[in-house]
């Protein structure tokens, strides 16, 4: 199981370091495959992506491909959803937890599909109205997908990015955006939950297979994010994420 937790976070964290997206499906293997209880694989699946924010959204940033003051306003409202988040997955049973997790990883799938990028259309939009309507804008859509995210363990980037993109920023800019705001959903959510899981022994060793393991997918996707197909890959993902979730949902 060590292995094979270490193999997967090392594919999921290269799709992440390589198109932003993939993160959300952690939770899934963690509670479909390993039969883990929610709590446990949200604490799991949170750290990992605090590895993957930390580490590509600084490759990101090396690379010109971060704007730092809009990823920052972002992530305060992020930061303050994610604590709203992770009381509110508490008080709801766990079953109910999966099926929200299932059914948000399925709509992002859907919404990457459908998604079309248009980078000279993209970028007109976003310099238009009034900046301090859109700083408002940028921290209420981190409070709001802070929360989500927080909630179902979809990760951050999976429903950040696409909306960013449709907001103008092009799409390397939205992944490291998205990565740099999943830090601060990540930190109070794998706090919340790592502080109600039962076995921290268990728990000790699984974190630092996933650190390592995801660490080093997410170092060698972001270096090579430019040399990748990322439309095809995305679109990869994304039909694999419907179709998970639709199995999930519908018949297992």
């Amino acid at each position: 199981m060590l292995i094979l937790t270490a193999a997967v976070n090392l594919l999921v964290g290269i799709c992440i370091g390589l198109t932003g997206i993939a993160g959300f499906l952690l939770p899934m293997f963690y509670t479909g495959f390993m039969g883990m209880p929610a709590v446990e694989a949200l604490a799991l699946s949170f750290t990992a992506f605090l590895v993957s924010g930390v580490l590509g959204s600084v490759s990101y940033y090396k690379n010109g491909k971060l704007e730092v003051a809009a990823a920052a306003v972002l992530s305060i409202g992020s930061f303050a959803g994610a604590l709203a988040g992770v009381r509110i997955n508490l008080l709801i049973p766990e079953e109910m937890i999966k099926i929200i997790l299932y059914v948000v990883v399925l709509l992002s799938g859907i919404s990457i599909l459908l998604r079309k990028e248009s980078k000279e259309k993209t970028a007109r939009r976003r310099n238009t109205g009034k900046s301090r309507s859109r700083w408002i804008g940028y921290l209420l859509l981190g409070a709001v997908t802070g929360a989500v995210c927080a909630a179902s363990g979809a990760g951050g980037p999976v429903l950040v990015m696409p909306l960013l993109t449709l907001m103008g920023f092009p799409p390397h800019t939205a992944v490291g955006m998205s990565l740099f705001n999943s830090i601060f959903i990540a930190v109070p959510s794998a706090a919340g939950y790592l502080a109600n899981t039962d076995s921290m022994d268990h728990m000790a060793v699984m974190l630092a297979v996933i650190v390592i393991s995801h660490g080093i997918g997410v170092i060698f996707g972001s270096r090579n994010a430019v040399k990748i197909n990322q439309t095809l890959l995305k679109r990869i993902v994304a039909a694999g994420s419907i179709g998970i979730a639709c199995i999930k949902l519908f018949i297992v």
